[in-house]
C-alpha cells in the first residue's frame, strides 16, 4: 500500500523541495543541484508504492540497493 499524494509533497517540502509548475495532473517539484521530480496525481490519490519508492530515491531521501 502506498501513500497519499499529498503525504509525499509534504515530505518533499520539509526536505527542501519546492514546487515549480504543474502540467496536468503532474506537480514538478525542484531543488538546487537536483533534478525536477515529477508528482503525478490528485492530491487526495493513493501512490503505488513503487512509485512512492523511485521519488523517494530520485529525491535522495532513500538510497538505491
Amino acid at each position: 500500500m502506498g501513500k497519499k499524494v499529498r503525504e509525499v509533497i509534504a515530505l518533499l517540502e520539509m526536505h527542501g523541495w519546492r514546487f515549480v509548475r504543474e502540467r496536468g495532473d503532474h506537480k514538478m517539484y525542484a531543488k538546487e543541484g537536483n533534478r525536477t521530480i515529477a508528482i503525478p496525481g490528485k492530491m487526495s490519490d493513493e501512490m503505488p508504492s513503487w512509485l512512492y519508492f523511485k521519488i523517494l530515491r530520485e529525491a535522495g531521501l532513500k538510497k538505491s540497493n
